[in-house]
């Protein structure tokens, strides 16, 4: 059975900035559990974050929370981990968390915390597609199944 890396939150992990998750609805996840051998992570934790933590945002190359705090390290650490288990695991494609600062792809929020959107990609998502992975997120999983 094929692999897809996905956001932990998106299979209802706990692992959201807040505390809580983003978890799909029933059918959209028993729909991907039939297709694929699901591979659950959260970059974020994987960097060393803890759950629940500051929302952040990225601004440019730099990911900062909405105190001012500088966790651009943390995520590129997180980054790497999620590339280390694509490699391990032989994963093709990802299915991640639209416009998170991680994982993100194509929209993400602009810095500033207002709920702006401009076009880039998470910091997770982008290595990813650097590396020939093929990302998705949760909007586009007609496309998966």
């Amino acid at each position: 059975m094929e692999k897809l890396l996905i956001s932990a939150c998106l299979i209802g992990e706990n692992c959201k900035y807040s505390g809580g998750s983003n978890a799909l609805q029933g059918e959209q996840l028993r729909q991907l559990q039939l297709c694929y051998e699901l591979i659950p992570v959260c970059p974020e934790q994987l960097g060393g974050l803890p759950t629940p933590r500051t929302p952040a945002e990225r601004r440019g190359d730099r990911v900062i929370t909405r105190d001012g705090r500088d966790v651009t390290a943390e995520f590129y650490a997180g980054a790497e981990q999620t590339l280390t288990i694509s490699e391990d695991r032989k994963i093709c494609k990802a299915l991640l968390k639209s416009r998170s600062p991680s994982c993100g792809r194509g929209r993400i929020y602009d810095g500033t915390f207002t709920g702006t959107l401009i076009r880039g990609n998470g910091v997770t998502a982008q290595a990813l597609i650097e590396q020939g992975i093929s990302v998705y997120t949760e909007e586009e999983i007609a496309q998966l199944v």
